[in-house]
């Protein structure tokens, strides 16, 4: 890594590796820098629990136009998660057990309400300040839990959607931006059960792992693994990237796709702006966890969900055999300790005690130094007072990932999207290289 490259990308999600494929195959010089000692990102398909398990980003859906475009390049398909044929719901302090139509018939109402004004506030999506930060301003201060105090919901209601919203939002309700709510929900066509839909029926045939290996295997860029970066310095003559090693790798353009949360884990000289400094240091609203649990015996695939009080708000089962698989939700990670078998079993219990844990799987991604938080959800006052500075260029550094996206931000798709986005902002400033005359 002594010569200068054209291009260094600091990460190797979604992020990183579509900009990096994108700016090789036009010809550039690229080098991915990857801390961890694999790529994905905040995806994670591990062997755990005698399956392969996506232990971080998941869900796929046709709806999301950049990730169906890049599984229609690979040819990857899609396999859903099992219906479910009964619900368990907490509301009130209490356990209630019916069908699922029961349990949509409670949820669905409220959801829709709290979405029900999506496309007129953001009727192009991928445009989220098209109208312009003043248009949306006021409605930005505003948290999702303010929207769902307004609806005056029955109780049981009222429990049942600001457990989904958490569940959404992977953390406090009060943290979530109302603006982000609508944001998904304009880019399902102002639909609560196309979002819900989105959110958590499709997964990829191979899992994460199929794309990224896919992606991988379409770019000539240099990756490398266990390689973190401490320092980037940019001026008029180009970009040197310090790794903590000491090695430094010089370049003429930077693709930083740091979490928000982690941005100030760089130092970045000349500094970045103040606005993304204040976004370095907020984070975004996303504290929760996600863990697999393992039980005993076969069992028929149905869901839960409780408010946001509870350890575990939200899970599904996934898999069944002679043991069975549940994916589950909170949004705390300081509330549940996921590593805990008899801790789980316990907030488990709160919905079903006829269930016996035998193992639990996870990965605390808020303790993660290199994530600090689950998926990207934005909080208030973000959309309109940062999203844009964290879009803008600074000098030789562009900044790309899922939380900087203007469609799908919190997906693989925003992710796919902001990789594109600044790809094809460095390829201008770079310039095509000369293309190399074929001997005939």
């Amino acid at each position: 890594m002594d010569d200068v490259r054209d291009v260094v990308v600091v990460g190797g999600g979604f992020a990183g590796l579509t900009a990096a494929r994108e700016l090789s195959q036009r010809g550039h010089g690229v080098t991915v820098l990857e801390a961890r000692d694999r790529l994905g990102g905040r995806t994670l398909v591990e062997p755990r629990l005698g399956r392969c398990l996506e232990l971080g980003g998941t869900w796929v859906h046709w709806a999301q136009p950049m990730v169906w475009a890049e599984m229609q390049r690979y040819g990857l398909e899609v396999v859903a998660s099992p219906a479910p044929e009964s619900a368990v719901w907490r509301a009130g302090g209490e356990r209630h057990h019916g069908s699922v139509e029961e349990f949509r018939g409670l949820l669905d109402p409220g959801m829709q309400r709290t979405i029900a004004d999506a496309t007129a506030h953001f009727p192009l999506p991928w445009r989220p300040l098209g109208s312009g930060v003043d248009a949306v301003a006021e409605l930005d201060r505003r948290s999702i839990a303010d929207r769902i105090d307004e609806l005056t919901l029955p109780e049981v209601e009222d429990a049942l959607v600001r457990g989904m919203w958490a569940v959404n939002f992977h953390g406090p309700i009060e943290h979530g931006a109302l603006t982000q709510a609508l944001r998904w929900g304009a880019a399902a066509g102002g639909d609560w059960n196309r979002l819900l839909e989105v959110c958590g029926t499709y997964k990829l045939v191979g899992g994460t792992a199929a794309l990224v290996d896919a992606i991988v295997a379409d770019t000539t860029a240099e990756i490398v693994l266990g390689a973190t970066v401490v320092r980037v310095e940019h001026d008029d003559d180009g970009a040197r990237v310090v790794l903590a090693s000491g090695e430094e790798v010089h370049a003429r353009q930077v693709v930083l796709t740091l979490p928000q949360g982690v941005l100030g884990s760089v130092d970045v000289a000349p500094p970045l702006s103040p606005a993304k400094q204040q976004a370095a240091r907020e984070g975004q609203a996303t504290a929760g966890v996600k863990v697999w649990i393992e039980v005993r015996g076969e069992h028929r695939p149905f869901v839960f969900l409780g408010d946001p009080t509870e350890p575990l708000t939200f899970g599904s089962l996934e898999y069944a055999a002679k043991t069975s698989h549940l994916v589950a939700f909170g949004p705390s990670a300081a509330a549940l300790d996921v590593t805990d078998v008899r801790s789980v079993e316990a907030a488990l219990h709160r919905y079903r005690p006829d269930l016996e844990v035998l193992a639990v799987a996870a990965h605390d991604w808020v303790a993660d130094p290199l994530a600090r938080e689950t998926w990207p959800m934005q909080r208030p006052g973000q959309l309109t007072g940062q999203l844009a500075a964290l879009q803008e260029p600074e000098g030789r550094v562009h900044l790309a990932g899922s939380g900087y996206a203007n469609g799908w931000a919190g997906f693989i798709d925003g992710a796919i999207e902001s990789g594109l986005t600044a790809a094809r902002r460095v390829d201008g400033l770079l310039g095509r290289p000369p293309r190399v005359p074929v001997p005939h």
